[in-house]
């Protein structure tokens, strides 16, 4: 394997765990709100965090997630752990080189690529965007370094 492979798996494989990080701290966030008044909560890390409260969007997601019932919030809780635990097992895989996670990584990938469209599509956002196009990347390359290196004689 060239030295440029192991340079993206190993990049392919840190964007997979830095969103696993990030989902497992929305969960833990997610379960942490589960018995206390939301709106409260919220309006303090917006003041520790510096952001304008009178912001039009500050004020729209404060009023959301307000209003989200303790089951949704559960429930993200939970989904998040699960999505944390599939990008964590492609980022460590991929990590470690092993061929199995390159094809888990383009199945999950892929499968989810259809999610994060119809999610743009209502909720477009400039991260989505870039994440979408992100993961179409990864998958494009996976499928041709694992096409590539069948035909290559060992």
């Amino acid at each position: 394997m060239k030295s440029s492979d192991t340079a993206v798996i190993r990049l392919i494989a840190l964007f997979k765990l830095v969103k696993a990080i990030t989902l497992i701290a929305i969960g833990v966030g997610a379960l942490k709100l589960l018995h206390r008044d939301m709106g409260s909560t919220l309006d303090h890390w917006i003041a520790v965090s510096g952001l304008d409260p009178g912001n039009r969007w500050v004020e729209r997601g404060i009023e959301k997630a307000s209003n989200l019932s303790h089951a949704k919030v559960k429930g993200l809780g939970i989904v998040s752990f699960i999505y944390a635990g599939l990008f964590l097992t492609e980022g460590i895989g991929l990590w470690l080189m092993k061929r199995w996670a390159e094809w888990f990584t383009i199945i999950i990938t892929s499968s989810l690529i259809p999610v994060e469209i119809y999610e743009i599509h209502h909720h477009p956002t400039a991260v989505k965007i870039v994440v979408l196009i992100i993961n179409i990347a990864v998958v494009i390359y996976l499928v041709y370094r694992i096409r590539r290196d069948k035909h290559t004689p060992k």
